[in-house]
């Protein structure tokens, strides 16, 4: 049976998992659960990942979910996938699982909140949170530095001084791209003091290209729906409610 990926573009993981498979040729039947419906919470699909998140994957009679854990097992269980990506040797490995467990108790803690609430929240009628945006803020920044001075150690292109590109290079990338729904002023206030990140993420681009700009086409349409100028009518309706609230 053809391998099915439950996921949504929106998801950076689920962004991840479909770019590794094109770029790797895994032939698979994409399944989206529209997380904007709520589809993640539906009965079918806790009976694919009882934890009601997105990606998760079912290969014959084996289901499983967590992005890392896919991403390994999508590495070791098809046939032709380059070493560098998980290779094998132990050490390596290791080192890789390493940045895979930071990023999940750092970037990731710092990123998806931040933009939750600041643009997403709003976007989907989320009520924000100020101080956890702030705290967010810190982390986010903090875990850049982070991998500007110690992860990319050395001179090579990419996560731990490699010359390719590992799984945690494309699920570290895919988690920093989703920044892109921000307008150009405040991404470049976030990743411009980082020379280092910006180039690896170029170099991950360039390396899992065309694939990374298909499977990325939905956040940018999300980002041009977000900044696109309210209609007259949004406007004479704003106007009207700030007028109003002036007499009261």
């Amino acid at each position: 049976m053809k391998l099915k990926i439950y996921a949504d573009r929106m998801s950076q993981p689920s962004r991840a998992i479909i770019i590794f498979c094109k770029v790797n040729r895994i032939d698979f039947e994409e399944v989206r659960v529209d997380l904007a419906k709520r589809q993640h919470l539906s009965p079918d699909f806790k009976v694919v990942n009882p934890m009601g998140q997105v990606p998760a994957i079912v290969d014959g009679r084996f289901q499983l979910f967590e992005s890392h854990a896919i991403l390994i097992y999508l590495a070791c269980a098809f046939p032709g996938i380059a070493d560098n990506w998980y290779p094998n040797d132990l050490f390596k490995r290791a080192k890789i699982q390493s940045v895979l467990d930071w990023h999940h108790s750092n970037l990731r803690r710092g990123a998806a909140p931040f933009l939750l609430n600041t643009v997403l929240g709003p976007a989907l009628g989320i009520k924000v949170n100020p101080q956890a945006a702030a705290e967010a803020e810190k982390l986010l920044f903090s875990s850049l530095s982070k991998i500007e001075s110690f992860w990319l150690e050395g001179n090579g292109k990419f996560l731990l001084g490699s010359s390719q590109p590992s799984i945690a290079d494309l699920s570290l990338v895919c988690e920093i791209m989703q920044l892109e729904i921000l307008d150009e002023r405040e991404r470049n206030r976030i990743l411009g003091p980082y020379k280092k990140v910006q180039q690896w993420i170029e170099n991950t681009k360039n390396a899992t290209r065309p694939h990374f700009d298909e499977v990325h086409a939905l956040l940018f349409g999300f980002k041009a729906r977000l900044q696109k100028p309210p209609s007259g009518r949004a406007i004479n309706e704003a106007s009207k409610k700030r007028a109003l609230h002036s007499k009261m």
